[in-house]
C-alpha cells in the first residue's frame, strides 16, 4: 500500500518518527507522499526525505490555511526550491474556507500561480478543498493547460464527483473519513471507481475506526484500504494493488 498524503515530517512525531517508519512498513507500506504545509515546515519535510530518500516523496506547496497578505512572497521563496529538489506534486495547495474567508481572495490567487506550476513543472497537484469547491472550481476554469492531480480527503457527493470529472480525468483522495460512522464518503466510492482512487491517511489526522481519537500514522492505511474493500465488495488485495498503480502514475513514483 502506498500512504498518498502524510504528514509524518511534523512535530507530532518528533518523539517517535522513526517507529513511526518502522511500523508503517510493518504494516505493509511500501512508499509515503510527503505534501509540505508552508515556509516553517520545508526544513522538516527535507529532513526526513533526507533519512528515508527511497521510501517517502516529497511534494512542495502552499496549504491554503498558510495563505496571508504575504502569500506572495511565500510562493516566490517556494517556487526556487523546485530547482534545488525533486518533488513529486505541488502540494498542498487549494481553497479552505471552513473557519475563515478572510484570505478567500489570496487563497485563489495563491492557488492559481501553484496551479501554473503544475503546468509549467508537468507535476500533478495535490488538491485540499474544504467548503470552497466553488472558488477551487472556478480557478481551475481559468488555467486553460491540461492539469492532472489528486483532490485529497474528498468528502464531497457524487454529484460533486462528476463537477470535478467535468474539468478533466482527477483521482480522488480517501481516507479515515471513509470509516466515520456518520461519514457519506463510502457512498461516493462506487462513481469514484478503483481506477481513480487513492488510499492516504493525512496523518496526523483523521484516524480511521477502530483507532479514532489516536495521533494517526500511516500504519493505520490497511483499515482504510479494508473499509474500501468491503465497500465495492472486493478484497483489500485488489485496493491495494488498484490503487498503489493510480499513484505510481499519478506521481510518477518507482
Amino acid at each position: 500500500m502506498i500512504d498518498s498524503h502524510s504528514h509524518i515530517y511534523c512535530d507530532a512525531f518528533d518523539a517517535d518518527r522513526d517507529e513511526v517508519v518502522a511500523r508503517a512498513q510493518a504494516a505493509g507500506v511500501r512508499h509515503i507522499v510527503l505534501p509540505n504545509e508552508g515556509l516553517s515546515s520545508v526544513d522538516r519535510l527535507q529532513a526526513l526525505h533526507d533519512r528515508y530518500p527511497d521510501y517517502v516523496s516529497m511534494a512542495m506547496g502552499l496549504h491554503p490555511e498558510e495563505v496571508r497578505e504575504d502569500y506572495a512572497d511565500a510562493l516566490s521563496q517556494l517556487r526556487l526550491l523546485f530547482d534545488r529538489h525533486r518533488y513529486v506534486g505541488v502540494g498542498e495547495i487549494g481553497t479552505d474556507l471552513y473557519w475563515d474567508k478572510t484570505y478567500r481572495k489570496q487563497q485563489m490567487l495563491a492557488l492559481e500561480e501553484q496551479l501554473r506550476w503544475c503546468v509549467a513543472l508537468d507535476l500533478p497537484f495535490i488538491m485540499h478543498v474544504r467548503d470552497s469547491l466553488d472558488e477551487t472550481l472556478e480557478v481551475m476554469e481559468g488555467i486553460h493547460e491540461p492539469l492532472r492531480g489528486v483532490f485529497h480527503s474528498f468528502t464531497g457527493s457524487v454529484a460533486d464527483v462528476e463537477r470535478v470529472r467535468s474539468h478533466g480525468d482527477y483521482y480522488f483522495g480517501v481516507n479515515g473519513i471513509v470509516t466515520f460512522k456518520k461519514s457519506a464518503v463510502a457512498d461516493i466510492l462506487p462513481a469514484v471507481g478503483l481506477d481513480r482512487l487513492l488510499l492516504e491517511t493525512d496523518a496526523p489526522y483523521l484516524a480511521p475506526v477502530p483507532c479514532r481519537g489516536k495521533r494517526n500514522e500511516s500504519a493505520f492505511i490497511p483499515y482504510i484500504c479494508d473499509f474500501v474493500a468491503r465497500s465495492l465488495g472486493v478484497c483489500a488485495d485488489e485496493v491495494s494493488v488498484r490503487t498503489d498503480e493510480n499513484a505510481n502514475r499519478l506521481f510518477r513514483l518507482f
